[in-house]
Protein backbone atom coordinates (compact mmCIF):
# COMPACT_ATOMS: atom_id res chain seq x y z
CA UNK A 1 0.00 0.00 0.00
CA UNK A 2 1.39 3.40 -0.91
CA UNK A 3 2.06 6.45 1.79
CA UNK A 4 -0.82 9.01 1.49
CA UNK A 5 1.42 11.55 1.19
CA UNK A 6 4.36 10.54 -1.22
CA UNK A 7 3.23 7.71 -2.73
CA UNK A 8 6.46 4.98 -1.09
CA UNK A 9 5.59 2.00 0.02
CA UNK A 10 3.63 2.43 3.38
CA UNK A 11 4.99 1.36 6.64
CA UNK A 12 2.89 1.02 9.74
CA UNK A 13 1.83 4.47 10.23
CA UNK A 14 -1.35 5.67 9.84
CA UNK A 15 -4.17 8.59 10.24
CA UNK A 16 -8.03 8.06 10.88
CA UNK A 17 -9.62 12.21 11.75
CA UNK A 18 -10.94 11.82 15.12
CA UNK A 19 -10.33 7.66 15.05
CA UNK A 20 -13.80 8.10 13.59
CA UNK A 21 -13.62 5.09 11.20
CA UNK A 22 -17.23 5.23 10.65
CA UNK A 23 -16.99 8.70 9.37
CA UNK A 24 -13.41 9.39 7.63
CA UNK A 25 -11.10 6.93 5.73
CA UNK A 26 -8.01 5.52 7.55
CA UNK A 27 -4.76 6.51 5.65
CA UNK A 28 -1.37 4.74 5.90
CA UNK A 29 2.47 6.67 5.58
CA UNK A 30 5.68 5.31 5.03
CA UNK A 31 7.75 7.79 7.99
CA UNK A 32 6.60 10.11 10.97
CA UNK A 33 7.26 12.61 8.80
CA UNK A 34 4.74 12.13 6.12
CA UNK A 35 2.41 10.76 8.81
CA UNK A 36 2.61 14.61 10.74
CA UNK A 37 2.56 16.17 7.11
CA UNK A 38 -0.99 14.03 6.17
CA UNK A 39 -2.85 14.95 9.18
CA UNK A 40 -1.84 18.24 9.42
CA UNK A 41 -3.62 18.35 5.79
CA UNK A 42 -6.55 16.06 6.93
CA UNK A 43 -7.12 18.35 9.95
CA UNK A 44 -7.50 21.20 7.36
CA UNK A 45 -9.61 19.66 5.34
CA UNK A 46 -11.96 17.64 7.73
CA UNK A 47 -10.53 14.36 7.53
CA UNK A 48 -9.92 14.17 3.48
CA UNK A 49 -6.52 13.80 2.26
CA UNK A 50 -5.96 14.89 -1.91
CA UNK A 51 -6.97 12.26 -3.94
CA UNK A 52 -3.73 10.72 -5.73
CA UNK A 53 -3.20 11.03 -9.76
CA UNK A 54 -4.48 7.01 -9.75
CA UNK A 55 -7.87 7.37 -7.51
CA UNK A 56 -8.35 10.53 -9.97
CA UNK A 57 -7.84 8.75 -12.84
CA UNK A 58 -10.14 5.49 -11.52
CA UNK A 59 -12.82 8.07 -10.55
CA UNK A 60 -12.78 9.37 -14.65
CA UNK A 61 -12.63 5.88 -16.13
CA UNK A 62 -15.71 4.77 -13.66
CA UNK A 63 -17.76 7.01 -15.15
CA UNK A 64 -18.47 4.45 -18.05
CA UNK A 65 -19.02 1.54 -16.04
CA UNK A 66 -21.73 3.58 -13.94
CA UNK A 67 -23.14 4.96 -17.27
CA UNK A 68 -23.40 1.98 -19.10
CA UNK A 69 -25.34 0.18 -15.62
CA UNK A 70 -27.55 3.83 -15.27
CA UNK A 71 -28.73 2.45 -18.76
CA UNK A 72 -28.75 -0.96 -18.17
CA UNK A 73 -31.65 -0.05 -15.35
CA UNK A 74 -33.06 2.56 -17.24
CA UNK A 75 -31.82 5.51 -14.95
CA UNK A 76 -29.70 7.42 -16.87
CA UNK A 77 -31.78 10.61 -18.43
CA UNK A 78 -31.82 12.29 -14.86
CA UNK A 79 -27.62 11.75 -15.56
CA UNK A 80 -27.79 12.52 -18.66
CA UNK A 81 -26.64 16.80 -18.21
CA UNK A 82 -24.80 16.64 -14.65
CA UNK A 83 -21.86 18.05 -14.80
CA UNK A 84 -18.54 15.29 -14.60
CA UNK A 85 -18.05 16.79 -10.76
CA UNK A 86 -21.41 15.36 -9.52
CA UNK A 87 -21.19 12.36 -11.41
CA UNK A 88 -17.69 12.02 -9.56
CA UNK A 89 -19.06 13.20 -6.40
CA UNK A 90 -21.55 10.12 -6.54
CA UNK A 91 -19.07 7.63 -7.80
CA UNK A 92 -16.68 8.90 -4.52
CA UNK A 93 -19.72 8.30 -2.09
CA UNK A 94 -20.14 5.02 -3.67
CA UNK A 95 -16.75 3.87 -3.23
CA UNK A 96 -16.05 5.36 0.29
CA UNK A 97 -19.74 3.70 1.86
CA UNK A 98 -18.27 0.21 0.38
CA UNK A 99 -14.78 0.62 1.91
CA UNK A 100 -16.24 2.44 5.24
CA UNK A 101 -18.39 -0.95 5.53
CA UNK A 102 -15.56 -3.32 4.60
CA UNK A 103 -13.49 -1.94 7.43
CA UNK A 104 -16.56 -1.92 9.92
CA UNK A 105 -17.24 -5.18 9.05
CA UNK A 106 -13.49 -6.55 9.49
CA UNK A 107 -12.84 -4.53 12.74
CA UNK A 108 -13.42 -6.93 15.66
CA UNK A 109 -12.65 -4.19 18.08
CA UNK A 110 -9.12 -5.74 19.24
CA UNK A 111 -5.87 -3.70 18.30
CA UNK A 112 -3.73 -5.34 16.19
CA UNK A 113 -0.38 -3.93 18.01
Amino acid sequence: MPCAHCGREARGFGYCHGLRWDRHPHYRFCSMACLMAGSANAKRNHGMIDKTDMETRAIVEARRMLAEALTEMGLMEPFFDRPAADIDRVIEACVEGFQASMQRQSDNGDVPF
